[in-house]
């Protein structure tokens, strides 16, 4: 029997993803397939007005390993890519419409995709529910669970993780409830890649020697922070920048960030007595790295400082971690392992005693801080996580390490930690369960409305 044509869909919504993706195939990680299609999802708020990946400086240099480009936004629309999967009776529709579309006939077809948690991934394997599934990882939350629990008919058919390996021998947990095995995209075909993006990325001005380059996130967006609390962030990376001797900083805000946290910056930078450069040319934090070799790289827990000091060997420093990690609610939210990956792995730019050299030592058990933190954020997803996750409790926690963890959250899950180790024989004590049964029953006859009295 005569196998049919096989044609790939590698789903990208930003170009970081684009690069990786580029990488993965230049190393001959990607399955074989007759035709390859970039399916380009733009997920910024206003799609119509803020330009996708597609639009971004140097991706035409990507195009070449590909067959054409499509737009999941014009396929879908008026639907927003973030907000639409299709309805289970209407996929099969999709699916021919899709087909019909984008020219695919009746060839088998595999997708590659990101962040399958959520749409637009989500809804695209849905709508081809046939076919095989790979995922690529272009960032630290590769490293942390699933965020929510995937439907068997979709996680059964994921192969492979292809992701970075920003945070070397650390094995990721995404997607492991389905015992995907999780491949390492090698670093020289993707610094291959950052090197081909550099080359066609003008606009960049020339940096003084010395100068440290400072990340914005647009952290307020997602609601982590609000905006004024941003900008004093902002504020604080310059400050720890000039006060470790840096004379000059380059800002890269991200591209959706307002234009008066960078005139905020220039003049706090005027009153430090430090010359601030704006790059508001949109292109990678890796391609800066490449084209300017900062002597320093400051962001909150940014994916890129990792790629900086993994990938290019620049000294690189963190802040405001601690906030976010007091911030982040629910306890399950999907930015926390990043957070908590970069503030256990990289130096605070306001410890005036930490080294910022290019590489520092990892911290004792970091693969068993994260097995912990895993489990507590989804711990019916990853129940066999929850030994792992006793051991450290038990043996790790200390003033460092508090800060990773909320007691309500280990109390919810009768985890080491939940009380003070001083009091932990009080939950097993008949007579003080006794005395709070009372305490609880007395409580509740106290609080119980009165019967209104008949006139």
């Amino acid at each position: 029997m005569t196998s049919r044509p096989r044609v790939q869909l590698l789903l990208v919504s930003t170009l970081y993803g684009a690069a990786t993706l580029a990488a993965a195939l230049d190393a001959g990680q990607l399955p074989a397939a007759e035709r390859r299609y970039l399916v380009v999802a733009n997920t910024a708020v206003i799609p119509e007005t803020t330009p996708g990946p597609d639009r971004a400086p140097g991706f035409e240099r990507l195009l070449a390993r590909f067959d054409g480009v499509l737009s999941w936004n014009d396929a879908i629309s008026p639907f927003h890519p973030a907000g639409w999967s299709p309805r289970p009776d209407d996929a099969p529709l999709w699916e021919r419409y899709l087909r019909l579309l984008w020219g695919l006939g009746t060839d088998d077809v595999t997708i590659v995709l990101e962040s399958i948690q959520v749409n637009p991934a989500l809804a695209l394997a849905q709508v081809f529910p046939d076919a095989p599934l790979d995922v690529y990882a272009d960032g630290l939350m590769s490293y942390g669970p699933t965020r929510s629990k995937l439907d068997p008919l979709i996680g059964t058919r994921v192969r492979r993780l292809l992701h970075l390996d920003l945070v070397p021998g650390l094995r990721p947990l995404l997607l492991t409830e389905f015992g995907v095995e999780a491949e390492t995209v090698p670093g020289e075909a993707f610094a291959k890649v950052l090197a081909e993006l550099s080359e066609s990325c003008p606009g960049l001005p020339e940096s003084p020697e010395g100068a440290a380059l400072v990340l914005g996130q647009y952290l307020s967006a997602l609601d982590i922070l609000s905006p004024e609390e941003e900008e004093r962030l902002h504020v604080r990376m310059l400050r720890g920048a000039v006060r470790r001797g840096h004379r000059d900083v380059l800002f890269k805000p991200h591209p959706s960030a307002p234009a008066r946290w960078s005139r905020i910056l220039e003049e706090e930078a005027a009153r430090q007595g430090a010359r601030l450069t704006v790059l508001d040319v949109p292109v990678l934090a890796e391609v800066v790295y490449q084209r300017l070799r900062p002597a320093l790289v400051v962001a909150c827990f940014s994916t890129a400082l990792l790629t900086a000091r993994t990938f290019h060997g620049l000294p690189v420093a963190r802040a405001g971690t601690d906030l976010l990690l007091e911030r982040l609610t629910p306890y399950q939210n999907s930015n926390r392992v990043p957070v908590t990956l970069v503030d256990a792995l990289l130096p605070d730019l306001e410890d005036d005693t930490a080294l910022l050299g290019p590489s520092a030592p990892a911290p004792a058990d970091l693969s068993g801080l994260l097995a912990a933190v895993g489990y507590a954020m989804q711990p019916q997803i990853y129940p066999a996580l929850r030994p792992a996750a006793e051991r450290y409790l038990s043996t790790q926690l200390n003033p460092r390490t508090w800060r990773y963890f909320k007691r309500r959250r280990l109390t919810a899950l009768a985890l080491p930690g939940a009380i003070p180790s001083q009091l932990a024989f009080l939950p097993r004590n008949p007579a003080v369960r006794r005395v709070a049964r009372r305490a609880r029953a007395m409580k509740r006859r106290l609080t119980r409305p009165k019967k209104a009295t008949p006139a």
